[in-house]
């Protein structure tokens, strides 16, 4: 049996990824609340993950308010929640084979703006198929959250997931457009509606905790040659978070290869203070009479 290009055993994978995923998101999820800090919450999440599967495909992203992506506690971190919009954002590989999904708990009073969130991405499935255009998709997606009321954020889109790539084609954009990419049997994508009551456009923050290996090259500094080689042998070229690196004086060799075009940063992505984002994924398999949600 195969779905398109992917094999049964493939698609196994990517499966049992999804499936782990959604144990440990709710249970995750449970955890968030006034007074329990964001990184006994992301380090739970992660270390559950090690437990039921191969890894994490990204570390745990915990966006807070105006926060959309790639804001994960740091190593020492002791912010607690407190009466907010906390987005959870989860990754998990099986050989390398992803699934990606994300809630949010809402610890604010702004329900209707994760429900926003969360009927886009039920619109976005029901719409996903052999033939469709993602752009018709991202209509979808966009005309459920300004149904009530918010703006979708437009310069975040959903993504395919590959082997050993948490981020790869075709982007499924959260608003509707004319070009796009037509979805194929096999296709394995992860879709994500943000949904705020800001201006749509996230812009980058100071606050940088994750990385990813964008070329591998010899270095002379040793702090940042074993970093490197913590990189290569346990996460390839998946983002990870500072705080995961055992290496004396990680911070600096981090920033040093950071600079030297080795590393690859992720600022945290944030709309406007004082403004609120919320957003739900799933990961799907394109079949031929619709998708498989291997995340629910």
């Amino acid at each position: 049996m195969s779905i398109g290009p992917l094999d049964e055993e493939t698609a196994e994978k990517y499966r049992e990824a999804g499936s782990v995923l959604r144990e440990v998101l709710d249970e995750t999820a449970e955890m968030v609340e006034p007074g329990a800090t964001h990184l006994e919450v992301a380090e739970h999440a992660e270390e559950r993950i090690y437990e039921l599967a191969d890894g994490c495909a990204f570390p745990v992203n915990i966006s807070v308010d105006e926060e959309a992506s790639h804001a994960s506690p740091g190593r020492d971190d002791d912010t607690e929640f407190d009466d907010e919009m906390v987005c959870l954002d989860c990754g998990v590989h099986v050989d390398g084979y992803i699934a990606d999904a994300a809630a949010t708990v809402d610890l604010s009073g702004n329900d209707e703006l994760v429900e926003a969130a969360e009927e886009a991405l039920d619109a976005a499935l029901d719409a996903v198929g052999p033939g469709v255009q993602t752009g018709e998709v991202g209509a979808e997606i966009e005309d459920v959250i300004r149904g009530y009321g918010y703006t979708p954020v437009l310069n975040l889109s959903g993504h395919g997931v590959e082997q050993w790539d948490a981020h790869t084609g075709p982007n499924i954009p959260n608003r509707g457009t004319e070009r796009g990419v037509e979805l194929e049997v096999g296709d394995v994508v992860a879709i994500e509606p943000f949904a705020t009551t800001g201006s749509g456009k996230v812009t980058e923050g100071s606050k940088e905790e994750i990385y990813s290996l964008e070329r591998d090259r010899s270095v002379r500094n040793r702090s940042a040659r074993q970093v490197l080689e913590q990189v290569n042998e346990e996460y390839k070229t998946l983002p990870f978070a500072s705080r995961w690196i055992d290496v004396p004086r990680s911070d600096i060799a981090i920033k040093r290869l950071e600079q030297q075009g080795v590393l690859h940063g992720y600022p945290v992505l944030k709309e406007d203070d004082g403004e609120l984002v919320s957003q739900a994924e799933h990961t799907v398999i394109v079949t031929e009479d619709g998708c498989e949600i291997i995340t629910e």
